[in-house]
């Protein structure tokens, strides 16, 4: 989830702050940057939509091709 935390770092977010904005536990999301977990489609689009971003962004679909 390099794309996120990128994204999270660059907005000045804390990951306490955007774990609390998307109803999701701090260790969770920190789990999901380190790339410890495999989150829910509902998780990522929680994630995206509180960093203002889509869920392409995130999941770095362009690179992937």
């Amino acid at each position: 989830m390099e794309s996120e935390l990128k994204c999270r770092e660059e907005q000045g977010i804390a990951q306490q702050d955007l774990a609390a904005k998307c109803n999701i536990e701090k260790s969770n999301l920190s789990r999901l940057e380190a790339g410890g977990t495999n989150p829910t489609l509902y998780t990522l689009k929680r994630i995206a939509d509180n960093l203002g971003i889509t869920l392409c962004d995130i999941v770095n679909l362009e690179d992937k091709k």
